[in-house]
């Protein structure tokens, strides 16, 4: 059966693309958003976000008839529900995973699923989320059949196909990365692979949802915890008068090393958030797992015990000055380099923090983003800061901050190691 009609449920920073690259292949997309502005700015061929090249795909999907997007969910042959997975806020010591926004998408497409459809969940999830999707499809739909109860021969096909992409490179990405896809079924599993295949050159590689799901989450922990080897790295080579960037260059001479380089954390809705849905799964026996994610977590506050110092030196070395004469500038926001995305960046925390703590100026330098409504900091050019900044903190490695200028100030808090 083909796919001539497909539905993009969530057009953020994965739904878009995958929506985009869907119509360029000529395939009908509606994408579909409960924010007003995202839907209008799509309906006018522009994105919301940065990422390179997305612009000019949307632009001429947009402009051919070939996407369009709406509020309201409208009859396909395909759905894909790419909508975030929060925590609760819930007051517990371990995060758990919320699926609000999963249960609200799967509601929400099921008056206008039919018989022969297929449903994917590309939200990355704990394991067990895409069996709860079918448990809420089929309650809201007795009359179709689901692979839960009905097997090779439900009405309609369900499987999980995380995105496995990285910000910056996500158009590229999409069509080169090899595909994890999970059906409940057999079926399930062949549909998908044949859907993701319009566009897709990598290998769509089967397995089940349970198993398709623990991928995300095990790519990501295991990045997380590699970053904390590095971070932990930093802290104890500052302690003991030792250069990290050094230290790391030399170590990774060795033909089975690669250690990454420290950060001021961990940022994005990917690798700071994934492991947890694991240990909040199995918490007695995810501990490499939970130390990892307590060292990248606690790492931005040892970054402005570090500022704080900083600001100590620089007070000794001009005693006419007072503290509210200091001013700090915040050297990126973004959660990795030439993107504008904030979501969970340790670097927009440690900003607003001293922006919060610190009784002088403080400000912020982030290429990406031309204002912030923040109002605990302004963004000046980078121009500006490097002349004006008494304490300079370097939090992202953007390519502008790569460039031969450098702050004038000596005081430099350099998390990136490119100051150095």
């Amino acid at each position: 059966m083909s796919f001539e009609t497909i539905s993009v449920v969530g057009l953020g920073y994965i739904g878009l693309p995958t929506a985009a690259m869907f119509a360029s292949r000529k395939k009908n997309v509606i994408g579909v958003d409960v924010n007003q502005m995202t839907v209008d700015t799509v309906n006018r061929g522009e994105i919301h976000f940065v990422e390179p090249d997305l612009d000019v795909i949307v632009q001429a999907a947009v402009g051919e008839g070939y996407l369009k997007a709406v509020i309201t969910p409208e009859e396909a042959d395909a759905f894909l529900i790419a909508v975030p997975t929060p925590f609760k806020n819930n007051g517990s010591t371990l995060p758990e995973p919320d699926l609000t926004f999963i249960e609200a998408a799967t509601k929400a497409i099921a008056p206008v699923l039919k018989k022969g459809d297929l449903v994917i969940l590309e939200s990355t999830s704990p394991v067990g989320a895409t069996e709860q999707m079918t448990e809420w499809l089929a309650e809201a739909r007795q009359d179709l059949s689901f692979p839960q109860d009905a097997g090779e021969y439900a009405d309609v096909n369900i499987a999980h196909c995380p995105e496995r992409v990285l910000p910056g490179h996500v158009v590229r990405e999409l069509v080169e990365n090899d595909r994890v896809i999970g059906g409940m079924t057999q079926v399930c599993s062949a549909r998908a692979a044949e859907l993701y295949k319009i566009f897709v050159n990598g290998e769509c590689v089967v397995t089940n949802t349970r198993t398709a799901e623990m991928a995300k989450l095990t790519e990501n922990s295991c990045r997380d915890v590699q970053i904390a080897f590095a971070n932990e790295l930093s802290i104890i080579c500052d302690k003991l008068d030792v250069d990290v960037w050094e230290l790391i260059e030399l170590a990774n001479r060795h033909p089975r090393i690669d250690i990454l380089q420290p950060g001021p954390g961990v940022g994005g809705h990917c690798i700071a958030v994934d492991p947890w849905f694991i240990v909040s799964k199995t918490p007695s026996e995810a501990r490499l797992i939970s130390t990892a994610r307590a060292v990248n977590d606690s790492k931005p506050f040892w970054v402005i015990d570090r500022v704080k110092v900083a600001v100590a030196e620089y007070l000794q070395a001009n005693p006419s000055k007072l503290i509210s004469d200091i001013t700090i500038g915040c050297f990126g926001l973004a959660f990795k380099p030439d993107i504008d995305d904030l979501r969970e960046s340790p670097a927009m925390s440690i900003t607003r923090e001293l922006a919060r703590i610190h009784q002088g100026r403080v400000v912020a330098v982030e290429p990406n983003i031309h204002e912030i409504m923040d109002g605990e900091f302004s963004l000046i050019s980078f121009d500006e800061a490097i002349e004006v900044v008494d304490i300079a903190v370097l939090l992202v490695d953007h390519k502008e901050f790569k460039q031969e200028k450098t702050p004038r100030t000596t005081y430099v808090v350099d998390t990136k190691g490119i100051w150095k």
